[in-house]
């Protein structure tokens, strides 16, 4: 009988940092929940570099004519506008990987990104759970579909609450790992 041998190579990882921005945690769209996910974010973002993982960092991008784009027609609120405070990720997070500028909830190029790169894991942490965590975790879904997808839910925070663990529910009924 042979002996297998123990696979102690590394699983290509990533870890996705989504909207970590001025005016998702205390800007335009500022919620007390986001401002509590800073340091946990922080952290994570530090133990991942620490661990060689591949980051990267999502920004949600929207011009100065925002409020007349669809999405403005919804969300009257303007936010993320290119070249603002607002559209920057927080300055109490590390920065050590790319940033993905996206028009919209989920980025197609995240999703690309990943399955050139052939990554064996993604983990996603940040704003907002029930819209761009939830949007960006069903994208790499679809895009890397053997890849394990996990989402940290004390690295994320909803619109409210409620919204938040919806979201984390809807997600583990779609094959995402909850961390």
């Amino acid at each position: 009988m042979q002996i297998k041998e123990p696979d102690n190579r590394k699983k290509k990882k990533l870890l996705v940092v989504v909207d970590m921005q001025n005016d998702f945690i205390d800007g335009a769209l500022g919620t007390p929940q986001a401002q509590k996910i800073v340091t946990n974010v922080a952290e994570r973002i530090k133990q991942a570099a620490d661990e060689g993982e591949t980051i990267v960092y999502t920004r949600d991008t929207h011009s100065a004519d925002y409020p007349t784009t669809l999405e403005g027609k919804l969300l009257s609120v303007p936010h993320c506008i290119a070249g603002t405070h607002g559209h920057e990720i927080s300055d109490r997070l590390p920065l050590l990987g790319k940033i993905i500028d996206k028009p919209t909830f989920g980025s197609v190029e995240l999703g690309r990104f990943a399955q050139e790169n052939k990554f064996e894991e993604a983990e996603l942490i940040g704003l907002c759970t029930d819209i761009c965590v939830l949007s960006n975790a069903m994208l790499l879904r679809a895009f890397c579909p053997e890849m394990q997808v996990s989402v940290r839910a004390d690295c994320c925070a909803g619109v409210t609450p409620d919204s938040h663990e919806t979201a984390l529910n809807a997600m583990k009924n779609c094959q995402v790992r909850i961390l």
